[in-house]
């Protein structure tokens, strides 16, 4: 919703300051300037980065047209569900959530959270390190390396798309540059022409510059910035379920694992004390 609210308000504000100086809106209508700075600026995307990232980038920004996946609700069913986990190992052992990590689809305590088993990352996390606990012959210390290791991993490359955007950011007010001499060399040819011709092309060379830069700065730049955002908040949602699990193998009881994935959380999602208690009285229930 913010990326739809904000580019309304920069080409709302651009535009209508444009018109309200008494500038013709036809004047910045240049449909050749803008396919030689977006397509050269594509080009160039596709030239720098590999196609796995190209097609990442492609269905990882319209993804921000929706709200984020990390809010309030869903860390509350995850701390739910790491102390369903949690308390069910401490009362039938280890070897008694077996199952549940093995098929987790068929798993009575996966299956009443399904926000979390729709985020299938989330859930390969999950089960592979409740599978290592299981298994034995792991200490905390080292569990923690091998977590830090993959969520390190996991960082650098969900960091991937929007370097790639800042880049093309970067890139835009160049290219914006080319059209615009490519307009001047137009309008060199045009001398002989009368003055409104000429002027016709000056304008329209003018239109390439500022066209790369409104791009670069009222559109791709804040797109990478809020890829990085939402890399973010799944980064910190790990994190939340890396402090639950050491917590559990240091031998805390569910009840203190899952508040010490609760301070692990950002404190705009954090869910208070008492609505994290109210809602395990309602799983338990």
């Amino acid at each position: 919703m913010n990326t739809i609210i904000g580019s309304i308000i920069v080409i709302g504000c651009v535009i209508g300051g444009y018109i309200l100086s008494h500038g013709h809106l036809a004047a910045l209508f240049q449909p050749y300037e803008l396919l030689i700075i977006a397509g050269a600026a594509f080009g160039a995307f596709m030239i720098s980065n590999p196609m796995s990232l190209v097609m990442k980038t492609i269905k990882g920004v319209p993804s921000l047209l929706g709200g984020s996946k990390y809010g309030k609700a869903i860390y509350l069913d995850l701390l739910t569900l790491m102390y369903d986990l949690f308390t069910k190992a401490r009362k039938e052992g280890l070897m008694a959530v077996e199952s549940d990590i093995e098929e987790p689809e068929n798993s009575e305590i996966f299956t009443k959270y399904p926000k979390i088993t729709k985020n299938h990352h989330a859930l390969e996390f999950i089960v592979d390190y409740m599978r290592l606990i299981v298994s034995g012959g792991m200490n905390p210390f080292e569990l923690d390396n091998l977590m830090s290791l993959e969520l390190e991993t996991h960082h650098q490359e969900s960091h991937q798309t929007p370097n790639a955007l800042t880049r093309v950011a970067d890139g835009l007010p160049g290219f914006g540059i080319v059209a615009a001499v490519m307009g001047v060399v137009i309008t060199m040819g045009s001398l002989d022409k009368p003055p409104q011709v000429i002027g016709e092309h000056v304008a329209a060379a003018l239109v390439g510059t500022f066209l790369g830069i409104l791009l670069a700065y009222g559109f791709v730049g804040p797109l990478a910035i809020a890829l990085e955002h939402r890399a973010q908040e799944e980064a910190n949602f790990f994190e939340c379920i890396k402090t639950c699990i050491l917590a559990q193998v240091q031998g805390y009881s569910p009840q203190i694992a899952v508040e010490f994935g609760r301070k692990a959380m950002y404190a705009a999602v954090r869910p208070s004390f008492q609505e994290l208690e109210e809602h395990l009285k309602g799983s338990r229930n």
